[in-house]
C-alpha cells in the first residue's frame, strides 16, 4: 500500500466520509476472522507451545508504534535489576533474515530489524528474531541456557508463542474509533483476551487513553549527543541543546508516531523544522537535502546511520540523536515480579 493511501486511511478513521464507509465491511470481515483463528485455539484444533522458562509478552492492540519497544528495554533492565537473566525474542520487522538469527552487534537493521538492533545496543542481553517466535525463542535457549525468562517483543497476536504474563501497551490514540483494521487501528478487539495468566494494561500517555484500567509510563528525552558518540555509548549531553539553538535544525523521525518525537524535542526548547518519514524508514539515500547541516534523529533512526557513511557522504553534515529514557511504574514492576516468582517451575539461575 503506498503512503498517501494509508494516510488517507488513517484519516478515515476520525473524520468519516465515504472512504470509512467503504472500509467498515473489511473491518467487520477482519473481526470474524480474528474470533474464528483465537477460538481455533480456545479448541485445541491449533496449539500453542509452552518453553521451559516463563514468557512475558509485550504488545498492542492498536496499529502503528504504542510504544512496544521502549516498554520492552525496560522491563528487560528491571528483571536484570531483580537478578533475572532474560533474553529477548522479536519478529526482526523490516529486516531481511526469516529463519531463526541472533542479533549481535556485527548485525546490520537490514538483516534483523531495526528494533532488535537497538534493543540488543541498549540491553545488553541475547536477542533471537525470527518469523517462527516460537522457533527462535528454542534458538535463543539452546545457545544461551542461562537465560531463565523470554520477553517477547511485540508478540500479542502471536498466539501459537504461550505467554505467562502479558504487557498490553496503549499510547494517547486509545482505541480510536473501536473499529479493527483497515475500518479502524485495533489489530484485535480492545478487550480481547491476552492468553496469559495474568496481564498489565501500560498507557504510555499522560493518562489512561481508554476506559481499561492501566498504569501510566514516563518517557523524556534526556539530551542530545553527536551520532559518533552515540555509537560508542556516549550518554546524552544537555549542552548540545544550547549549540543547535543558533542553527536551523531539522528533526526526522522514522517512527509510527512521530509527533511525539517532535513534542517531546520542543519540550526540551529546541526549535527545529519537521521531517515525519515512513516507520521503519531504511535511509538507503539520505533524506536531507544540500541545505540541512544540523538533523536529530531518534534513537531507531541512528541504528541505520552509519559515522563513516556519513562522513563520505555527507561530511559536513551534523548528525544528533535523542535518546528517550522511559520508565515503568514501580507498582507495575513490583506486581509483575511478585507474579513471575510464583509461576509454576520459575527459577532464576545462578
Amino acid at each position: 500500500m503506498s503512503e498517501g493511501w494509508a494516510q488517507r486511511i488513517e484519516a478515515s478513521w476520525t473524520e468519516g466520509g465515504l472512504l470509512a464507509q467503504v472500509l467498515r465491511p473489511l473491518g467487520a470481515l477482519h473481526a470474524g476472522l480474528v474470533g474464528l483463528r483465537r477460538g481455533l485455539y480456545a479448541l485445541g484444533w491449533k496449539r500453542s507451545e509452552r518453553l521451559d522458562v516463563p514468557v512475558i509478552v509485550i504488545g498492542n492492540r492498536v496499529a502503528g508504534g504504542a510504544g512496544k519497544t521502549p516498554t520492552t528495554l525496560a522491563l528487560v533492565q528491571a528483571l536484570c535489576r531483580a537478578g533475572w537473566h532474560p533474553g529477548i525474542v522479536s519478529r526482526g520487522h523490516g529486516g531481511s533474515a526469516s529463519a531463526p538469527v541472533e542479533v549481535t552487534p556485527e548485525r546490520s537493521a537490514m538483516e534483523v530489524g531495526d528494533e532488535p538492533v537497538l534493543l540488543q545496543r541498549r540491553s545488553g542481553v541475547p536477542l533471537w528474531v525470527g518469523r517462527d517466535r516460537v522457533a527462535a525463542a528454542r534458538a535463543l535457549r539452546q545457545a544461551h541456557p542461562e537465560v531463565d525468562v523470554l520477553v517477547c517483543d511485540d508478540g500479542l497476536q502471536h498466539l501459537r508463542l504461550a505467554r505467562d504474563l502479558a504487557v498490553i501497551v496503549f499510547d494517547e490514540r486509545g482505541a480510536g474509533n473501536g473499529r479493527l483494521l483497515p475500518a479502524g487501528p485495533l489489530r484485535e478487539p480492545i478487550d480481547a483476551p491476552s492468553g496469559a495468566r495474568r496481564d498489565w494494561l501500560l498507557y504510555n500517555a499522560a493518562r489512561p487513553s481508554t476506559h481499561l484500567p492501566g498504569h501510566c509510563a514516563t518517557r523524556h528525552l534526556g539530551g542530545l549527543l553527536p551520532l559518533a558518540d552515540w555509537w560508542r555509548g556516549a550518554a546524552p549531553d544537555a549542552a548540545a541543546l544550547t549549540q543547535l539553538r543558533s542553527r536551523r535544525v531539522v528533526a526526522s523521525a522514522g517512527l509510527g508516531q512521530p509527533q511525539r518525537f517532535f513534542d517531546a524535542l520542543r519540550e526540551l526548547g529546541l526549535a527545529f523544522d519537521t521531517q515525519p518519514l515512513p516507520d521503519h524508514f531504511d535511509y538507503a539515500t539520505l533524506p536531507w537535502g544540500a541545505e540541512v547541516h544540523d538533523v536529530v534523529v531518534t534513537e531507531k533512526d541512528a541504528v541505520k546511520l552509519r559515522p563513516e557513511r556519513l562522513t563520505a557522504e555527507r561530511p559536513h553534515l551534523r548528525v544528533w540523536v535523542a535518546p528517550l529514557a522511559f520508565e515503568l511504574p514501580e507498582l507495575l514492576v513490583d506486581e509483575l515480579l511478585h507474579e513471575l516468582e510464583s509461576l509454576p517451575g520459575a527459577r532464576r539461575s545462578a
